[in-house]
């Protein structure tokens, strides 16, 4: 009785497993932000495009060829000339993705690694071309136009082979010692020029002032002198009478000083008409 039960069992179990197995090979996904091209032994490459989700193929006949269509990131980096011959390293950022509907053009001509293909040389070949039409100081002033230009024939170039460009950048420029050296130079040169300007104008500053401070003192000492002639020694006796009262009232301030008027000696005589002035120390 077991061993009929377990013929039975082996009868169905084989073709089961075959069946499991060949369903499972006849089912495949294509995950999100992924598409799918399939390869038939017989017709070759299909033109259409499978989107997201579990699809049939007909097992070791077909076969899928998954890709991915997100935004990828490549960097891209090269040195070459610039039109004034110096030596530029270049590095440069691309964003791209394949086109969707070019996915079975893309597998039959370049395979699955298309970015690997294509992009580092197109973007040498753009690099080289488009930085050999500036100087190296365009390339530091006009760094927006170059970027503009190098994005600009890098899209067209990927095109060629269905490939969308989001977006290009520079990420990195460095130029060679010998340039670097002469922008610091020219930097420090500008610098000693507008130092020495300043001090020009500050000295044509101070000469200015000197000449009107003269003239301000001529002025006064005419007018002054316009004054003696016209009023005789009124104005030096007005002048020391105000001398006279500064220094009585700074006298008066200070703790250390004590003013004695003046008196008739003992002989019955006139005294001293001068106030006498004692320094008090402490």
């Amino acid at each position: 009785m077991s061993s009929r039960f377990a013929e039975i069992i082996s009868k169905i179990a084989i073709p089961a497993g075959i069946a499991i197995t060949l369903g499972q090979s006849a089912l495949y996904d294509v995950e999100g932000g992924k598409r799918a091209v399939i390869f038939d032994r017989l017709k070759g490459v299909q033109q259409d495009v499978i989107g997201e989700g579990t699809h049939f193929l007909i097992p070791w006949l077909q076969k899928a060829i998954v890709y991915d269509v997100r935004t990828k990131p490549k960097t891209i980096a090269t040195t070459t000339g610039s039109k004034d011959l110096q030596n530029v390293s270049l590095t440069l950022r691309v964003l791209h993705r394949p086109e969707v509907m070019k996915l079975p053009t893309i597998y039959q001509s370049l395979g699955l690694d298309y970015d690997e293909r294509v992009l580092p040389a197109i973007g040498n070949e753009v690099l080289k071309s488009i930085v050999a039409q500036f100087d190296a100081a365009e390339l530091i002033t006009q760094r927006e136009v170059v970027s503009a230009r190098i994005r600009q024939e890098l899209s067209r170039r990927a095109n060629e082979f269905n490939i969308r460009l989001e977006d290009v950048s520079i990420t990195h420029m460095t130029f060679g010692r010998e340039f670097t050296k002469a922008v610091e130079q020219k930097q420090i040169a500008q610098q000693d020029a507008e130092r020495a300007k300043y001090l020009v104008e500050k000295a044509e500053q101070e000469r200015k002032a000197s000449v009107i401070r003269a003239e301000g003192e001529a002025e006064s000492a005419e007018t002054v002198s316009r004054a003696l002639a016209k009023a005789g020694d009124g104005l030096l006796m007005i002048r020391r009478l105000e001398a006279s009262k500064d220094i009585a009232q700074t006298l008066a301030n200070s703790p250390n000083v004590s003013y004695i008027p003046s008196g008739k000696g003992s002989s019955g005589d006139d005294g001293s008409k001068n106030s006498l002035l004692l320094n008090i120390g402490r």
